[in-house]
């Protein structure tokens, strides 16, 4: 008689997903951040807005690098990189929030400062 190793099984990507989509409802029900559209994976949660204004929000609550796409069509989608705060189990999630810019709208300074392109 041999031993054989017990492979973990896999994750699941559904509990995963929930996991993720529950830790962003929680924080959203603690801080008033506009969140009209959320799209839960398992690498991130995707939040997406219709105003830049809005996007400022999320900046000042969480922090994070703000990455502008290539612009098309008179518009760039910019998308600020952040995360959770730590939960107990010592994890965090990570958001992407996503919001169109038309090329030449009045953004917040604050907000053009921390685009990294």
């Amino acid at each position: 008689m041999s031993a054989q190793p017990i492979e973990p099984p896999p994750p699941n990507t559904y509990a995963i997903t929930s996991d993720n989509r529950l830790a962003v409802e929680a924080l959203l029900s603690t801080m008033a951040l506009p969140a009209p559209t959320l799209v839960a994976r398992p690498d991130a949660v995707h939040v997406t807005l219709a105003d830049p204004d809005d996007l400022g929000q999320w900046m000042y609550a969480l922090g994070g690098t703000i990455r502008r796409g290539i612009e098309i069509d008179g518009a760039s989608l910019w998308t600020l990189h952040t995360e959770t705060p730590v939960r107990l189990n010592g994890s965090t999630v990570r958001i992407l929030v996503h919001v169109p810019v038309v090329s030449g709208e009045n953004v917040l300074a604050e907000l053009r400062s921390a685009v990294t392109e």
